[in-house]
């Protein structure tokens, strides 16, 4: 068995404990970054064209308190009909695509 070289990383440190070797739990960190970057951007654009959550949900045709909910970084429920839409309203286009998958430490 090859042993693991020591460090100070705390980052590595939480990966080699908590995540290597652990399928389950790279998966769960990946959906969590996932939802996480989707949504940041749906925020940034939106305070960008300077609207209120009020006024993005009204050009979605949807409420204030579903913005909100978007641009919460636990919110599971991103739905691909929801996003499209959101890019509309904000005038822009949006890009799906799939990518190799990252390689852990």
């Amino acid at each position: 068995m090859k042993k693991t070289p020591k460090t100070s990383d705390a980052l590595l440190i939480l990966h080699r404990r908590f995540y290597q070797g652990r399928p389950d739990r790279l998966a769960m960190l990946e959906e969590a970054r996932i939802n996480d970057m989707v949504a940041r951007q749906i925020r940034e654009l939106r305070t960008q064209l300077g609207l209120t959550q009020r006024e993005l949900g009204q050009r979605v045709g949807t409420t204030a308190s579903v913005i909100c909910r978007l641009e919460n970084a636990d919110y599971t429920g991103h739905s691909l009909s929801m996003l499209k839409r959101i890019a509309v309203a904000l005038n822009k286009n949006l890009e799906v695509r799939f990518v190799d998958r990252l390689q852990t430490v």
